[in-house]
C-alpha cells in the first residue's frame, strides 16, 4: 500500500507565497520522478513541475522563475515553493510519484502514484 499525504495548500493574497509537501509512505523500493500537476475548472490538466532523484527539475514557462520545486530522498518528500503568486494560479494541486515497487527477474514494476490534491485560492 502506497501512499501520498498532501498539505500547504489553502488561500492566499496575489503576490504571496505558499509552500506545497508530499510525503510519500508504503511499500516501495524507491522513487523516481516527483512532481505537481494542476487542474483548474475549464482548463486542462498540467504539469507544474517534476524532479527525478538527480534532478534537474522541470518547470512550466508559466512559473519559471516563481516556483521551485525540491525533493528530500531521505524523507521521500518532494516539496513545491510557490512565490509570486496570480489568480492564474489557482488550481487544484496534485502531487504524483512514479514508483519502483519490486524488482523481478530482470523485470521492474513500476507504478505512479497520484494524492488526493489540495486546493489553492489566489485573490487580488
Amino acid at each position: 500500500q502506497v501512499q501520498l499525504v498532501e498539505s500547504g495548500g489553502g488561500s492566499v493574497q496575489s503576490g504571496g507565497s505558499l509552500r506545497l509537501t508530499c510525503a510519500a509512505s508504503g511499500s516501495f523500493l524507491s522513487i523516481n520522478d516527483m512532481g505537481w500537476y494542476r487542474h483548474a475548472p475549464g482548463k486542462q490538466r498540467e504539469l507544474v513541475a517534476s524532479i527525478g532523484r538527480g534532478g534537474p527539475p522541470i518547470y512550466t514557462d508559466s512559473v519559471l522563475g516563481r516556483f521551485t520545486i525540491s525533493r528530500d530522498n531521505a524523507r521521500n518528500t518532494v516539496y513545491l515553493q510557490m512565490n509570486s503568486l496570480n489568480s492564474q494560479d489557482t488550481s487544484v494541486y496534485y502531487c504524483n510519484a512514479q514508483m519502483l515497487l519490486h524488482i523481478k527477474g530482470y523485470d521492474r514494476y513500476e507504478h505512479q502514484y497520484c494524492a488526493q490534491g489540495t486546493h489553492i485560492t489566489v485573490s487580488s
